[in-house]
């Protein structure tokens, strides 16, 4: 049996799109992690400090919505060019 090559075009597609929105989400985060540990780099201070700081649900949303307006803006230069 053949698979209909539309039904897998599109798949492709959604995959890439999750692909390129959760590494999007990954650079919000180590972008927030690294500005967040830099800064908090006293006495006492670690790693799980500064992860339990920035793992929070308004920063999973801002990175949700960055995300999609960062794949968006990707989609239309891809088709644009």
């Amino acid at each position: 049996m053949r698979q209909d090559p539309t039904n897998r075009r599109r798949l492709t597609r959604l995959f890439r799109a999750v692909i390129e929105i959760a590494f999007i989400i990954f650079l919000y985060y180590s972008n927030l992690l690294m500005g967040e540990f830099t800064a908090t780099n006293g006495i006492g201070k670690s790693i799980t400090f500064a992860l339990s700081d920035i793992i929070t649900g308004m920063n999973f949303s801002i990175a949700i919505i960055s995300a999609l307006i960062g794949w968006v803006v990707l989609e239309y230069f891809r088709q644009k060019l």
